[in-house]
C-alpha cells in the first residue's frame, strides 16, 4: 500500500498478530478464529484474575503466538504422519502424557495410506522414536516462536511464556519438563484457555467443565483451574457476543502499540522467514522474491509508493502457504487433483488473512496475485493480464524466476541462464507480461538495459505493430502506409498473425491484442492522410 495510504489507516501491532494467528489457525488444523476466541478468552480470565496490566498484556500476546513456531519442523510430522495440519488438529485434543491416548493416535494415523506392511515400519519407527522426537520438534516450535516475538518487538515476558506453552503443572510437558510455578503465569493461563476454547467448539461448556475437572493438577495449574469453572460460563458468553476480530481488538490491555512506518518492513520480513520455514525447499524465498520484485519495478519506473506496496505484497505473498500440508509442498512425484486443488488455494488464503486489518488489505489483494497469468490460466482467480496491474505482473514474474532458481521436491535448482530462458518462455507462451520478465531479468543481472521486447504467441515486432493497426480497423493500404510497406506484405504479416494466434478473423485478433494489452501505440490514421 502506498505510504500515505498506511499513514492514513495506521496499523496496531495487535492487528497484525491478530492477521498472523488466522494464518497459525489454519497451519495447526483448527477452526478459523480459534487463536482469537483463545485471546479473548484468557485476557478476560486475567482481568478478573486481578493481573497487573503488563502481565496481562504477555497473556493477551501469548495467546495469539502460541502457534506461532507451528512451522518449525513440520517435515518432521508430515514424514511421520502424512498430513501434519491434520494430525496436529487431532494431537491439539488428547493428553500427549497418557500413554494409551498417544498411542492411539500413533496406530490410527501413523503411515496412514501407506501399503500394510510399509505402515506397519512405520508405526514400529515411531514407537522407536519415543518422545524425545515430540521433545525436539516442540523445542523447535518455541524457539521460533520466541525468535518471532522478538523480531516482532515483544519483550522477554512474551518469549519466555511462548517456550513453556507445552509444559504441565505436573513436569510431564515439553520440551523442559518445567513443574508448578516454574512454568510463567501467562504460559499457565494460555494453555488453559487454549483448550478451553477447543473443547467448547467440539462440546460445549459441559465438555469445558469435564476436560478441565479432570486435567487439573496434571496438565493444568489446580488452583487457576478452579476459578476458571467459576465464571467459564460468564467468559464464554462475552466471547461469543461479537466478532473474533472486533472483541480480540477491543480487548488489548493498555496502550495500542502501533507500527511505525519506518519499522513495518521488519516486521514483514520476519514473518516472511517465518513462512519460508513450512519447506525446507522455501528459506529465504520470500524476501528474495521481495528483492527481485522492487529491484524489477524500480527499472519499470514505477512510483516510489507502488514500489514499497509492491515489496511488502512480495515479502507476505506466501502467507498462504502455511495452510498447506508439507507433505504437498515436498511430494516429489506428481500431485494429484485434489492436491493441486489446495495448492491453488493458497494465495486466496493469504488475501482473506490480510483482509482484516484495513491497514494491510490493499497488500493482501496484491500479494493474492502472484500466481495469476496473462493468458487467465493463473490462480486462484484466473485473472486476465488486462485486469492485472504492472506491481502484479512484476510480482508474479519475479516469484517465477526466483522459484525456478531454487531447488524443488521434483527437480534441482536451474542455474540461472537456464531460469532466464524458460521465463522468456513464459513472455513469449503469453503467460507472464514481457516487460515485467525483461525487468526481472535486468534485476538479476541477466543484462544491463532492457533487451528486445518478447511478444507473446511467437509474434515478432513488426507482427505487432500490424495488429495494433488493423486491430483499430486500419485498412491493408492504411497500414501499408503508415508502416512504409506493400499492401501485399501487409497481406503477408496478418496471414502470420492470424496463424500464430490461432484465429482466423480481425475481430479475434484484435480481442488478443486487447487482452495482452498490445495496443499502446495509437493509430489515428485514415485513408487520405
Amino acid at each position: 500500500m502506498p505510504n500515505d495510504e498506511l499513514r492514513g489507516s495506521p496499523l496496531r501491532r495487535a492487528e497484525l498478530v491478530a492477521a498472523l494467528s488466522l494464518a497459525t489457525d489454519l497451519g495447526t488444523g483448527q477452526p478459523l478464529n480459534h487463536a482469537l476466541r483463545a485471546c479473548v478468552l484468557a485476557t478476560h480470565f486475567g482481568a478478573e484474575l486481578g493481573l497487573a496490566e503488563a502481565e496481562l498484556r504477555a497473556v493477551y500476546y501469548v495467546a495469539l503466538l502460541r502457534s506461532a513456531g507451528c512451522v518449525a519442523d513440520s517435515h518432521v510430522v508430515a514424514s511421520r504422519f502424512g498430513d501434519e495440519i491434520a494430525v496436529n488438529a487431532v494431537i491439539s485434543l488428547i493428553d500427549p502424557a497418557d500413554a494409551r491416548e498417544s498411542l492411539g493416535l500413533i496406530l490410527r494415523h501413523v503411515g496412514q495410506g501407506k501399503p500394510f506392511v510399509q505402515r506397519v515400519g512405520a508405526v514400529g519407527a515411531a514407537l522407536a522414536a519415543g518422545p524425545g522426537e515430540r521433545d525436539r520438534v516442540l523445542t523447535a516450535h518455541c524457539e521460533v516462536a520466541e525468535m518471532l516475538a522478538a523480531r516482532l518487538g515483544f519483550g522477554q515476558d512474551v518469549a519466555t511464556a511462548l517456550g513453556q506453552v507445552f509444559e504441565r503443572w505436573d513436569g510431564k510437558g515439553s520440551p523442559n519438563r518445567l513443574k508448578g510455578e516454574a512454568i510463567a503465569r501467562p504460559a499457565r493461563i494460555v494453555t488453559l484457555a487454549r483448550d478451553a476454547e477447543l473443547f467448547y467448539s467440539v462440546g460445549g461448556l459441559d465438555t469445558v467443565t469435564a476436560i478441565i475437572r479432570q486435567r487439573a493438577g496434571s496438565m493444568y495449574d489446580s488452583e487457576l483451574a478452579e476459578r476458571f469453572l467459576k465464571v467459564a460460563a460468564t467468559l464464554f458468553t462475552l466471547v461469543d457476543a461479537s466478532s473474533p476480530w472486533d472483541a480480540t481488538l477491543a480487548c488489548e490491555p493498555g496502550a495500542h502499540h502501533v507500527i511505525a512506518e519506518d519499522a513495518f518492513d521488519d516486521a514483514a520480513r520476519a514473518i516472511a522467514d517465518f513462512v519460508d520455514l513450512k519447506s525446507r525447499f522455501t528459506v529465504r524465498h520470500s524476501t528474495g522474491v521481495a528483492a527481485l520484485a522492487e529491484e524489477a519495478g524500480r527499472s519499470l519506473g514505477l512510483p516510489a509508493d507502488a514500489l514499497v506496496s509492491l515489496r511488502r505484497a512480495a515479502l507476505l505473498h506466501d502467507l498462504g502457504r502455511i495452510a498447506i500440508s508439507v507433505a504437498i509442498w515436498e511430494k516429489p512425484g506428481t500431485l494429484s487433483e485434489d492436491e493441486w486443488e489446495r495448492v491453488r488455494l493458497h494465495p486466496y488464503y493469504t488475501e482473506r488473512v490480510l483482509a482484516r486489518p484495513r491497514a494491510l488489505a490493499a497488500l493482501g489483494a496484491l500479494a493474492a496475485q502472484h500466481h495469476e497469468r496473462q493468458d487467465a490460466s493463473g490462480y486462484y482467480r484466473q485473472t486476465p493480464g488486462g485486469l492485472l496491474s504492472m506491481s502484479a505482473r512484476t510480482l508474479a514474474a519475479a516469484d517465477v524466476y526466483h522459484a525456478m532458481t531454487e531447488p524443488r521436491p521434483h527437480r534441482p535448482a536451474l542455474s540461472p541462464d537456464m531460469a532466464a530462458d524458460a521465463l522468456r518462455g513464459e513472455a513469449q507462451a503469453g503467460r507472464l507480461d514481457s516487460d515485467a520478465v525483461n525487468a526481472v531479468l535486468v534485476a538479476a543481472g541477466h543484462a544491463r538495459k532492457a533487451p528486445r521486447r518478447i511478444w507473446p504467441s511467437g509474434l515478432s515486432d513488426r507482427e505487432v505493430e500490424v495488429l495494433r493497426l488493423i486491430a483499430r480497423g486500419a485498412t491493408y493500404r492504411e497500414t501499408a502506409r503508415a508502416l512504409v510497406i506493400s499492401e501485399r506484405t501487409v497481406e503477408h504479416h496478418v496471414r502470420h498473425i492470424f496463424d500464430k494466434l490461432g484465429v482466423s478473423t480481425r475481430a479475434a485478433a484484435a480481442y488478443f491484442a486487447m487482452r495482452h494489452d498490445l495496443l499502446t501505440d495509437e493509430w489515428t490514421g485514415a485513408e487520405g492522410q
